[in-house]
């Protein structure tokens, strides 16, 4: 794959030469494909460089940040909304409308599942999923490593949640039905232990829920490194769907089906890929000073451009290429 309008290149002399193992092959070949800098929420002014794998493929930020670093470019409200707002409260009920199709996908694989147990939502942010799958009936619970956010899925959407990561959730073998991670995995430098985990904590034929964006998507080609799912240098694995499915295989899962189309994310990453400053959340994170008048304005503009991308991505997930991939999946018998 080759992405298309290629990010500002760094020289050579700045740019540390690839030698570590690909995590999905173990292979030190690489090819760099572009250099970019985070666009989205200006945490940080440095390039960073993106490398595909000379034998599997697999796409993936090169160096790796360490653990310090990497947590210096999530912004304190990453993902939730802080402090409620008219504002806030309008752009909650269109969260509502987006999420259903996350929501419908969850039910009917806990509906073919035919078991009874809690759904974890890894990664939950301020729980408002979470919150519509309890209106239909379902036991549910939340993880986030966010203090805040849970704070607010408790206090706003009426949810359980814990601040911890998977490996430390206080929850009992095989006692959940479904656990669904929604744009988390590619957040992970090691994905293999939250996959083994979840795997040891879903009831026998319980159902994980991945969402990860598609580093084969028409997004890609087109955007190169300003697409949006690359999202540098907080995604540290750029998964093509052949490459999740073979990191479920290898963690002893079996996918069921995928969907290449999210309501939520393609129209709405496509607009953050043209005009990441209008972005309503990156300008929230960035404390963008503006009017009432200037903040309905680029609000607008913003809608107006992911109204726009809907037969965009509408086609390309027709063609098996949308900007995400969701899949279900349960264990290997």
């Amino acid at each position: 794959m080759k992405p298309g309008r290629r990010s500002r290149a760094l020289p050579t002399k700045d740019v540390p030469p690839v030698s570590d193992l690909c995590p999905g092959c173990d292979s030190p070949e690489a090819r760099t494909l572009f250099c970019a800098t985070d666009r989205l929420y200006r945490t940080t002014d440095k390039y960073f460089r993106v490398v595909q794998c000379g034998n599997c493929g697999l796409i993936r930020l090169f160096p790796q940040p360490s653990p310090d670093e990497l947590r210096q470019y999530y912004p304190q409200d990453y993902w939730f909304a802080a402090r409620p707002s008219t504002a806030e409260r309008l752009e909650q009920m269109y969260r509502r409308l987006v999420l259903r199709d996350h929501v419908s996908f969850v039910r009917s694989a806990l509906r073919d599942s035919g078991e009874q147990g809690v759904v974890l939502d890894v990664g939950c942010g301020g729980g408002l999923f979470l919150r519509m799958l309890k209106e239909f009936g379902f036991r549910v619970a939340g993880l986030d490593v966010s203090l805040e956010a849970a704070g607010i899925a408790w206090r706003d959407n009426s949810v359980p949640v814990v601040c911890a990561t998977l490996s430390k959730a206080p929850l009992l073998r095989e006692s959940c039905s479904a656990i669904t991670m929604f744009h988390v995995l590619e957040h992970l430098s090691e994905p293999v232990s939250y996959l083994e985990t979840a795997r040891e904590l879903l009831r026998p034929n319980g159902r994980l829920i991945v969402q990860v964006p598609n580093a084969v998507c028409w997004q890609f080609r087109f955007f190169g490194g300003k697409w949006n799912g690359v999202d540098v240098p907080r995604h540290l694995i750029n998964f093509r769907q052949r490459d999740l499915e073979n990191l479920l295989h290898h963690c002893g899962f079996e996918v069921l089906r995928c969907k290449h189309f999210s309501l939520r994310d393609n129209p709405a990453g496509f607009a953050s890929s043209v005009a990441p400053w209008l972005d309503p959340m990156a300008r929230r994170v960035r404390r963008t000073g503006e009017s009432p008048r200037q903040k309905l304005v680029k609000d607008l503009v913003y809608f107006g451009l992911v109204v726009a991308a809907v037969p965009f991505t509408l086609l390309e997930a027709a063609c098996r290429a949308g900007s995400t991939i969701m899949v279900e999946a349960r264990k290997k018998s």
